[in-house]
């Protein structure tokens, strides 16, 4: 309690500092106070009669252009538009400290914020105290491409609403596949080395028994793998990062018990939740089909199986080990990122007790971030803030803001301009023979609110490569064995709930990878098992799936709504 009315001083503190700060701006900066102010739409049709300038915050990648108006994207923006944007501009590793501070200050506010990234937590208090105004008037009235999104996909209209009916940011949305193929259904692939398969005569397993014997046998003839294919270093059967998303092993335990496994376990924000076929939220991380999956796991350990340093080491070593060729099995988003793609396979879903793999939670609306955008209380005229940023989501201008552009004067574009099958105009993704796709996209991207659907491929932009391969992986190794119907959406909770919920998860989620650490290393007993489910009780596991629940129960009253 005490914390709760701590931070409420705070806000209230933070919100008569600001408005004190207004004020004695004189006519510096205007407050806006989130009432609607309309224009007259013919004086947002662009390119503007008469130029304008606009004031934003964005972050660019370290290495890159600085100066956000000499990437092409910005100039052909201007361009087209006749609205300058007088940029703040900060390096990416420093964005989460400075946002913070200029936030707090509308002296260093600017008319909006690019690339915020804000959490629900931020937009809550934010709007709170007054930095940003409300914008769902604006959508309706001046923003045509993003209401186009929200008409075919009502869904992500109702992810950005709060519970007062507000939208208080503008979205980074990105499909790729849909449903089980969405290519976020599956974060941490697990891969086979088959080159090493085929020089033992191995098949790739499909089982955890033939996985175990899989590993052994790479463990067991590691002088031959070494000698065969001149691999200066030891053998190591399998690696990962434990505890790491994407490195995580996790993926390995979804075939025990019920089948839940656990892909709700980010680094940071993890969850631990599933929805089962009756619409309950679980804990994935309390069923017993988890408990003898750590189990199996600790074997695998005790076998010499798993990496003696997959509980410590950083992202730089595990690729460093496995661009030596030393991994028989390795976990990733793409198994490009540590070693090649032509000595790999996916390895499929594991059968033990039953053969199923939950999909990521959110996945089946694809990539979604709802605070990437806002628009502060200091813009003048948000009704134009509103109508430039809806350039963002215009078919042809999304996947470039994600990706790069064409016509740059370096060597490297990431598209040229082609056409698509009826002869208009389509941006087709250009050979990068030996650079780096990510270094390109950084250097030309610029990020931001965007939408690109589903439904543009090949009309509008082709598939990445990396991309199109990843969701093929997914359609042949897992959507077939992703047998649940359901994963827990993207919910926006009030601000009250949001910090119950984050008071609550810090404590869950820190002692669930503390145990899976510890036990996959050391082993467990019954008797620490029932330790820690009291444990987590004790943290408030009920009250926390309690809260998860009534927000799904809401979320499904609203999509039966729309229907």
């Amino acid at each position: 309690m005490k914390s709760r009315y701590g931070k409420r001083i705070a806000a209230a503190a933070l919100a008569a500092c600001m408005a004190v700060s207004l004020a004695s701006c004189g006519n510096k900066i205007q407050i806006n106070d989130g009432t609607f102010r309309p224009v007259d739409e013919a004086e947002l049709a662009f390119p503007l009669k008469e130029k304008a300038t606009l004031t934003g915050m964005i972050s660019y990648p370290a290495n890159t252009e600085s100066e956000p108006n000499k990437r092409t994207i910005f100039k052909r923006l201007q361009e087209q538009t006749n609205v300058e944007i007088d940029w703040t501009a900060i390096q990416s590793d420093q964005w989460g400290d400075k946002i913070s501070l200029n936030m707090s200050d509308p002296n260093k506010l600017t008319d909006f914020i690019f690339s915020a990234d804000f959490t629900d937590s931020n937009l809550l208090k934010y709007a709170e105290y007054g930095a940003i105004i409300p914008l769902e008037q604006y959508i309706d009235a001046y923003m045509p491409n993003l209401r186009t999104v929200f008409e075919k996909y009502p869904e992500y209209r109702m992810m950005c609403t709060d519970v007062n009916g507000h939208i208080w940011s503008l979205p980074w949305i990105e499909q790729l596949g849909s449903e089980k193929t969405a290519i976020q259904s599956v974060g941490n692939m697990s891969f086979i080395n088959k080159k090493w398969l085929d020089f033992l005569n191995l098949k790739v397993p499909e089982t955890v028994e033939e996985f175990e014997n899989v590993l052994t046998a790479f463990r067991d003839h590691a002088s031959e793998l070494q000698k065969e294919f001149g691999i200066d270093g030891s053998i190591i059967p399998m690696s990962c990062i434990v505890n790491n998303g994407n490195e995580d092993l996790g993926i390995l335990i979804n075939g025990f018990g019920e089948g839940y496994g656990d892909v709700d376990k980010d680094v940071n924000s993890g969850r631990h939740i599933a929805v089962t076929d009756d619409q309950k939220v679980i804990c994935c991380a309390t069923q017993e089909g988890y408990k003898e999956g750590i189990q199996w796991l600790h074997k695998l350990y005790e076998e010499k199986l798993i990496d003696p340093e997959a509980f410590t080491q950083e992202w730089s070593t595990y690729v460093s080990k496995g661009k030596s060729g030393r991994y028989g099995v390795c976990f990733s988003w793409d198994v490009g990122n540590i070693d090649n793609l032509k000595d790999w396979v996916p390895l499929p879903v594991l059968t033990a007790d039953t053969r199923n793999l939950t999909p990521e939670n959110g996945s089946f609306t694809g990539g979604f971030f709802r605070g990437r955008c806002v628009v502060t209380s200091v813009a003048e005229n948000p009704a134009l803030v509103c109508a430039w940023v809806d350039q963002m989501y215009a078919p042809m201008q999304s996947p470039q803001n994600n990706w790069g552009t064409y016509g740059e004067d370096d060597d490297f574009d990431i598209f040229e301009m082609g056409k698509n099958a009826d002869g208009e105009d389509m941006l087709k993704h250009a050979p990068l023979g030996d650079a780096s796709p990510v270094e390109v996209r950084e250097a030309e991207a610029v990020g931001g609110p965007l939408a690109v659907l589903d439904e543009y491929y090949d009309v509008y932009v082709t598939c990445p490569d990396d991309a199109k391969y990843r969701l093929d992986w997914i359609k042949e190794y897992y959507t077939p064995d992703m047998h649940s119907k359901y994963v827990y959406p993207n919910i926006f909770m009030s601000r009250d709930d949001t910090e119950k919920f984050s008071n609550l998860q810090a404590d869950i989620h820190k002692e669930i990878k503390a145990k899976k650490a510890d036990w996959i290393m050391n082993g467990f007993t019954d008797a620490d098992w029932d330790k820690y489910l009291e444990k987590l009780e004790a943290y408030g596991l009920s009250e926390y799936l309690e809260l998860f629940q009534k927000y799904l129960d809401s979320y499904n009253a609203s999509i039966a709504n729309l229907e």
